[in-house]
């Protein structure tokens, strides 16, 4: 197997890559599978669209996005697990002026990182909940699998952002300082976490027809 610093989304198999996130290197961790939720997502997207027939070029446009999505999120995951190794290696420093700096600088690049990410899971949801009211219903299922891949990208991009910017509790700001310093990031915490509420209002709606077992 590849040694996990050599191990990318993009070329490693699957179960190297999975072995690698397995590891305790943190490179790639949790951002990374984050990531690589959001392709998942946008894959089983692009998918139902390719069963489900419509009038005018709705679905050819919503392929497009998905496509572009699935490559963009697993660059982006490679993307973090670079961040996140940084991230570590900036608390190994010794204590003084030169590791708080490296965890400032670590902390703000690895909370874009995710932020980043996030964003990109937002425009994903509306995609899906068109195939949700409007897809092949013999789907449905698929859909629903796809929201839970969306969520728990969304729901790691979230907590990733809010974690990074705590951290820099380390480098010695407060959480008010630090949301008078990065208003941006810290307001993408609760874009995020409404993003959530989005979603599991989009899966409440067709659940019954996914899981249609569920209390019986």
């Amino acid at each position: 197997m590849e040694s996990s610093q050599e191990i990318t989304t993009q070329r490693s198999t699957v179960e190297d890559w999975t072995r690698a996130l397995a590891e305790s290197s943190g490179s790639p961790g949790g951002g990374a599978g984050t990531g690589v939720m959001l392709a998942i997502a946008a894959s089983l997207t692009s998918m139902v669209a390719g069963y489900t027939e419509a009038p005018d070029d709705r679905l050819a446009e919503l392929q497009a996005r998905a496509s572009t999505l699935r490559e963009t999120a697993l660059k982006l995951a490679d993307d973090d697990a670079a961040a996140s190794k940084a991230f570590g290696a900036a608390f190994r420093l010794d204590p003084g002026p030169e590791r708080d700096e490296a965890i400032h600088r670590a902390s703000v690049d690895a909370a874009k990182a995710s932020a980043v990410l996030g964003d990109h899971a937002i425009e994903a949801i509306e995609d899906l909940g068109w195939l949700a009211a409007n897809g092949n219903p013999a789907l449905i299922a698929d859909v629903v699998v796809g929201f839970g891949a969306l969520r728990a990208a969304i729901a790691g991009a979230r907590t990733n952002v809010s974690f990074d910017l705590g951290s820099l509790r380390s480098a010695g700001a407060s959480l008010d300082e630090i949301k008078e310093q990065h208003p941006e990031l810290w307001a993408t915490v609760g874009w995020l976490g409404d993003a959530l509420d989005r979603i599991d209002q989009l899966v409440a709606a067709v659940d019954g027809k996914a899981a249609p077992t569920d209390g019986h």
